[in-house]
This record gives structure tokens, sequence and C-alpha cells, in this order.
């Protein structure tokens, strides 16, 4: 999600492999070091993490200044990517997690969301009128934590939180980037993303 928002405010357009997580095609492990998705393969280089693709897709081309924010949006993306995503991870996966604590853990993270949530109080992003690399790089971790008990988030008293993300969600740039793809098998005709040529 984070590299397909990139990719599009960038106006960029990119070969698109659809890849199976639990069957994973030998020509993607072949570049990919890590083994994981986002991957893009560049002229340069291959980069697999998606902050690092969302920063490569806007120094190509930045025309709504996602970059431009304040050095507290990096502090901000640095703990959604830190702590807020282990506390995630250990709380909508808890069974994979020897001693996880499922509401310790949810309550950790609600730490950094109701930050974000006095953050968000009289604005309609992180700072200010306009979104930034900050909000994208972190409203589909909110969004994941949001689904993994949706009736207790929506019961929280995090109302500048909730309607950025809801916003998010009924927005035209999150329906984009939703669409599904069938997987990829060697041969296939070529599938990009975004699926029409974008403009500058």
């Amino acid at each position: 999600m984070r590299a397909r928002l990139a990719i599009a405010s960038a106006c960029l357009q990119v070969d698109l492999r659809e890849i199976l997580l639990r069957d994973k095609a030998p020509e993607f492990l072949a570049v990919s070091p890590s083994a994981t998705v986002p991957c893009l393969v560049t002229e340069q280089s291959v980069i697999d993490e998606s902050r690092d693709i969302m920063v490569w897709a806007l120094q190509q081309n930045d025309p709504e200044s996602w970059l431009r924010m304040p050095d507290a949006g990096w502090d901000i993306i640095d703990d959604i990517e830190g702590p807020f995503k282990q506390a995630l991870d250990r709380y909508k996966y808890s069974g994979r997690y020897e001693a996880a604590d499922k509401q310790s853990e949810r309550s950790k993270a609600s730490q950094s969301l109701l930050a974000l949530n006095a953050r968000l109080d009289g604005q309609d992003f992180l700072f200010g009128a306009g979104a930034t690399l900050a909000d994208m790089a972190t409203l589909p971790f909110v969004r994941q934590f949001a689904n993994t008990d949706r009736d207790w988030f929506d019961a929280q008293d995090w109302p500048h939180l909730a309607a950025w993300l809801n916003a998010f969600l009924a927005s035209d740039r999150f329906q984009s980037i939703m669409t599904k793809y069938p997987t990829w098998k060697p041969n296939d005709p070529v599938t990009h993303f975004p699926t029409t040529s974008p403009k500058a």
C-alpha cells in the first residue's frame, strides 16, 4: 500500500508483478534480497523496503510536496515503523509470539495513536491542511491496527485520528491502490501500475 501510494503520487508507472507469499516465484526470489514485498527493481538497484520505495519515487517527482515536511515527520515515521509496528504485530498476531499479551500490546500501540490524535486536533493532516509523507507512511499501519478490532477502535476517544483514517479510507486515492491483481506468472502480459498513464 505505501509503495503504491507514493508511486501514484509521483506520477510514475511501473511494471507490477503480484506475488503469492506462500508460493513465491523463483524469479522474485532471485531479485529480492529479503524475499519480501514490496520489491522495486530499478535500473540502478533493488529496493525492498516500503519506506525506501516511497522516498525513491518522491525523489523522482513530488508534485504534492510530500517530502516537504518538518523533521518531526521522520520522527513520526520512525515511531510507527518501530515501537508501534512491533506492538501492532504482537497485538494482531499474538499467537505467533511467545508470551505476547494482546491487550498489553494494544495499549502500547495506542500511545502512539493518542499522540497522533493530539497532533491532528484542528487540522486535516499531521502537519496542516495537506498530506505529507508522514501521513501516507503512517495511515496504512493505522488501518491495520483499526481492522484488528474495529468495534474497539471505534469506541476509543481519538476522534481526530478516526476522522483522519476514515477520510483516507473513503478517498479515491485509497480505492485506486486497492485493486486486486492476479498472481504473476512468467510470460504473463505486462501489468502496469497505475493501470493508466499518470499525468505529471
